[in-house]
Order: structure tokens, then C-alpha cells, then sequence
């Protein structure tokens, strides 16, 4: 009788691993290796270069304005003048430092813009494998999933075992 056990579960083992097929993809050198990324990096450098262009005109009126009260302060300036100067110059300093974060965020965000388009040409040729092949699970280089056959999925069943009730329109899984 053990023995019967042990086979069934042996067989069972086995069906569920047939069932199942993982590969791996590595996005970045696939990136890397598709024409339109040179394309996205020229992009990215004029855009850049844009930013690195409005930060030095920024530092540039900063300067002026600290050369500007530097003079006017060894001729003598009033009190009310100097603490306006000073908010100015404190002013142009926060707008600076603000400028320079930001730009780090925005480069980041333009980047993403750019890449968006070659992320779903990718994110089409792996369905379109998936389908052809029979793939469940596909993992990235960062042990990431990035697709899971819906099958599998267990969301609902889930929440029907914590007695949640779920709209028949609502989706498990975004598109």
C-alpha cells in the first residue's frame, strides 16, 4: 500500500512539473542590442544637456548677484538693502539646490518616456514566445517575474476562500 502511495505521488510530482515551463529573459541586453536605443540615448543627451544648460544659467545669475552685493557691500549699503540682497541670494541658493534634484527626476522620468515603447516591443515578442512555447512563468535578470500564465493565478480562488465576493468585470491581472 506504501508502495502505491509513493508512485502516486511520484506521478503527481512529475504532471504538476510537466505542466509547468520557466525560461529567463535578460530586458537590459536586449535592450541594448535593439537599433532604436541609439536613438534613445542621443535623446537622452541633448535632453540632458538641456538640463546641465538651464542649471549653469541659473548658477551664472547666482554668481552675479553674490558678485553684485560683495560690491555694494565694501561701498556701503544700508541694512534694509543687504537683508534684501541676502533673500535674494538665499532664494536663487534653494532654487539651485532644487533645480539640480529635480533635474536627476526628470532625466529619470524622460528616460522612462523614451524606453516605454522598446519595454512593450519586448513585452510583445515575450507573449508571443510564451504563446508558441508553452511558457507559464518567465523570470528577468533581476529574478523578477514578468509574466505568469494566468492559470495559475490563484487570486480568486483566494478570495473566495476569505468569503470575498468579486465583481464578474473586475480583472486580476492589468494588462
Amino acid at each position: 500500500m506504501k508502495h502505491i502511495i509513493c508512485i502516486a505521488l511520484l506521478i503527481f510530482s512529475l504532471s504538476s512539473f510537466a505542466q509547468t515551463k520557466v525560461g529567463t529573459v535578460n530586458n537590459e541586453y536586449i535592450l541594448s542590442q535593439m537599433p532604436e536605443i541609439k536613438d534613445v540615448e542621443e535623446k537622452l543627451k541633448v535632453y540632458s544637456a538641456k538640463l546641465d544648460s538651464t542649471i549653469q544659467e541659473k548658477y551664472t545669475a547666482y554668481r552675479e548677484v553674490v558678485a553684485e552685493y560683495n560690491e555694494k557691500d565694501q561701498e556701503g549699503m544700508n541694512d534694509v538693502m543687504k537683508k534684501i540682497k541676502q533673500k535674494e541670494i538665499i532664494d536663487l541658493e534653494e532654487d539651485l539646490k532644487k533645480l539640480q534634484q529635480n533635474s536627476s527626476q526628470m532625466l529619470q522620468l524622460q528616460q522612462d518616456e523614451y524606453l516605454r515603447p522598446l519595454y512593450n516591443k519586448i513585452g510583445t515578442a515575450i507573449e508571443a514566445i510564451v504563446k508558441e512555447e508553452g511558457f507559464t512563468q518567465i523570470f528577468d535578470e533581476n529574478n523578477s517575474i514578468i509574466y505568469i500564465d494566468p492559470k495559475f493565478d490563484i487570486t480568486l480562488k483566494v478570495l473566495k476562500k476569505l468569503g470575498i465576493e468579486v465583481k464578474e468585470d473586475a480583472e486580476v491581472i492589468p494588462e
